[in-house]
């Protein structure tokens, strides 16, 4: 199979994934066997060979069906290309008035406020509830999050209006003018981008919140180049992936088949004591996590030793500037954090806060900028 077919077939494969059935990288590549060998000529065969492949249970064959009848062409089997949809591309379905005295371009407030309403309530759903085309919606909106990295002081000094009397350069200027008196220097303490690193989930309890967090990993990478700032992106699981790379991709959909193509436990088990010290033997006390603002996106559900858990969050503690725990079950009403998992690591986190919804990752972007 030629590599356009391949990304057609992972296209089709992360569609799935944002309808909520737990693709992982194994059945993908499985997927992409089995229809190497029967050719996207039958589009019958094409079917059948991702229903054996992809699904895990009889809970996902109906969405399977939802999302193959949506992505894939109904007369050649293959998807066709879509023309890129405009920003405001919503509001020319608005009706239009007729009658004398009204302008060609006027639209009716009600319907505006109503689609206002609408995106407004979309930004409060829980991702891993939406369907296929709600997640394509939420996709576009996540252009319009805006992190900032946190700022951290430096040593050097800088030139202000205002602060510090900058004596040195105030005596220079005075010799200038012969010992005359002049004008007050001042200075302050420079600052610069503090280090991001994010360590997102991607377990089978995270599964359906995987794709929206690695976009916001991704936003979170984007506006950080933007402004001189450093984010780094790892994936845990049963092991710990670097995603760094991946997330660099400009594009948001080339950046998530990378990443797909990079981590090899989608929806596995969850050893974050274990992955976590790998990290901070390996990345994070060398350097990487020193002083940084750590991110773990997580439910807490531990397979592994929840004391193991705990004294790698203390270490992580010791060395990085703040630590923020993001549970996406946390803005829930009647939500406990009763995990093992939470437990353990809860004394160590400087920040608890919610991660479910557009609107949480917002606050979530505000808490880690004023880190």
């Amino acid at each position: 199979m030629d590599r356009g077919g391949d990304e057609i077939l992972l296209g089709f494969t992360r569609a799935l994934r944002a309808a909520g059935v737990p693709v992982t990288q194994d059945r993908a590549q499985g997927y992409l066997a089995a229809t190497g060998l029967l050719g996207l000529d039958d589009q019958r065969a094409a079917y059948l060979a991702g229903r054996a492949t992809l699904c895990a249970g009889p809970d996902d064959l109906e969405r399977y069906d939802q999302v193959f009848a949506a992505y894939f062409n109904s007369r050649d089997g293959l998807p066709r290309s879509r023309p890129a949809q405009p920003s405001v591309s919503v509001l020319s379905d608005l009706p239009t008035t007729d009658g004398t005295g009204a302008g060609e371009g006027d639209e009716d407030p009600d319907v505006v406020r109503a689609m206002a309403s609408e995106l407004e309530v979309l930004r409060h759903r829980d991702v891993a509830g939406l369907s296929a085309g709600e997640k394509r919606r939420l996709d576009a909106m996540f252009a319009t999050l805006r992190p900032r990295p946190p700022l951290r002081r430096t040593a050097r000094h800088q030139r202000w209006h205002r602060g510090q009397v900058d004596a040195s350069r105030t005596l220079r200027a005075s010799l200038r003018r012969m010992g005359e008196p002049a004008d007050i220097a001042w200075r302050r303490r420079g600052v610069r981008p503090r280090r991001v690193v994010l360590l997102v989930d991607v377990s089978g309890s995270m599964s359906g919140y995987a794709d929206a967090l690695l976009r916001l990993a991704h936003r979170f990478t984007q506006t950080g180049r933007e402004s001189g700032g450093v984010v780094e992106t790892f994936t845990v699981g049963t092991r710990l992936t670097h995603l760094t790379r991946a997330m660099r991709i400009r594009d948001p959909e080339r950046a998530l088949v990378a990443a797909g193509e990079t981590v090899p436990d989608w929806s596995g088990g969850t050893r974050l004591g274990e992955t976590l010290r790998f990290f901070l033997d390996r990345w994070g006390q060398r350097g990487m996590a020193r002083g940084a603002v750590v991110v773990v996106f997580s439910d807490g559900w531990e397979r592994g030793d929840p004391t193991l858990l705990g004294e790698q969050m203390a270490r992580l503690q010791r060395v990085a500037h703040r630590v923020v725990w993001v549970n996406p079950h946390r803005g829930k009403t009647g939500y406990e954090p009763v995990q093992q998992g939470v437990v353990a690591a809860l004394p160590h986190c400087d920040d608890f806060v919610a991660g479910h919804s557009l609107a949480t990752f917002a606050e979530l972007v505000e808490v880690v900028s004023r880190a």
